[in-house]
């Protein structure tokens, strides 16, 4: 009997793994929601949040890389240099200020188009393969077509309001103005965010091959970028109220998105990974944005409208078709040498925690 339960509990556990790793990606955009409503600014919980992540990376790449980390060069260190900026810069930067002007589970929504938005650029840069004879690639050109279809929808089409879950809570209703005013311009900047997201997937896969040391990597870029957000958080919001915490959400955010959204999740999606693959964990990623939506309307009470639902659906559905598509990439029987040459998808989540696979290497990032 106890072997019977062990053996259910592991054939369980990695669909209960990425269940809870979706409710503690959900509670990044929540969190991050309230803290920026009260009125933090985001570059400093950009530096706090990077801060934190690279302290809780830093001791594990030290002890578990410290044979394997190669040396230090120019042309890497000016690769982290581009990837902080891109990631913990100008993704979180404009993901967190389109969200002020959207919602969270608007937010939650658009960035499920990141892998899309990757297989565009690397497409472009010939670093992805479209052979149109094939009904892999067919799946990956029409999945991307949909997504930014759905992406388009959300930004063009609002519709009616609609009252799916009722919520006494006002913590939100003095940004409803502002963001409904803000709408198109919100959502902009949330593409601005994916792309910068998408750009550093690109430079990722390239970086990785010379300097493979995962833990090592994702904690200096970590660092890097709290030390860019940190130079421009001093001009933007050098009055010191700005950089106080206490024991509310300003203190909660950052530990929470550098602990949690860094730290649990690198080792959580790691570890799905390892037997799962990277299709298995992208596939649960709107997930995250079916509990965003609930979480933001009860806590935030945030407005929530049919084209956003509608929109959230087909990004889904153009996902699904880009993650089948690569799934087969991996299944294919072409020769090694020409799959390395081939950009592979991204798992992602609500945490711009960003996980790279190919058909022979792995790599593992945490932003």
């Amino acid at each position: 009997m106890g072997n019977k339960v062990s053996e259910v509990l592991y054939k369980i556990r990695p669909y209960l793994l990425m269940v809870f790793l979706q409710f503690g990606s959900a509670g990044m955009y929540i969190i991050s929601m309230v803290t920026l409503n009260h009125g933090m600014n985001r570059y400093v919980l950009i530096v706090y949040r990077n801060a934190i992540a690279a302290l809780v990376l830093a001791p594990f790449a030290l002890f578990l890389e410290r044979k394997t980390r190669p040396k230090m060069t120019f042309p890497v260190f000016l690769q982290i240099m581009a990837l902080a900026c891109l990631e913990p810069i100008l993704d979180q930067g404009f993901t967190y200020l389109g969200m002020q002007y959207t919602s969270a589970s608007f937010t939650s929504a658009i960035m499920n188009a990141v892998p899309s938005v990757t297989f565009v650029i690397a497409v472009i840069l010939r670093l992805e393969r479209i052979r149109i004879n094939e009904i892999r690639s067919q799946a990956k050109v029409v999945g991307t077509l949909v997504t930014f279809g759905g992406a388009l929808l959300m930004t063009l089409y609002k519709g009616p309001l609609l009252h799916l879950i009722s919520s006494t809570n006002a913590t939100h209703h003095g940004n409803a103005a502002l963001s409904d005013k803000h709408w198109l311009a919100g959502t902009l900047l949330i593409l601005v965010g994916c792309v910068s997201w998408s750009a550093f997937y690109i430079l990722q896969s390239i970086t990785i091959k010379k300097y493979p040391a995962e833990l090592s990597l994702s904690s200096l870029i970590c660092l890097a970028g709290a030390i860019q957000s940190l130079a421009i958080a001093l001009v933007v919001a050098h009055h010191p109220s700005a950089w106080a915490v206490g024991w509310d959400t300003r203190l909660l955010a950052p530990v929470y998105t550098g602990i949690i959204s860094s730290g649990i999740t690198y080792y959580v999606q790691g570890l799905v990974m390892k037997t799962r693959g990277p299709v298995f964990v992208t596939a649960f990623n709107p997930l995250c944005m079916i509990i965003v939506a609930a979480l933001g309307s009860i806590i935030l009470a945030e407005k929530i409208y049919l084209g956003s639902i509608i929109g959230g659906i087909i990004i889904a559905i153009g996902l699904y078709s880009v993650v089948w598509g690569k799934s087969k990439d991996y299944s294919s029987q072409e020769p090694a040498s020409m799959a390395q040459k081939e950009l592979p998808i991204t798992a992602i989540d609500g945490s711009n925690k960003m996980v790279t696979f190919n058909a022979s290497t792995k790599s593992e990032l945490s932003g």
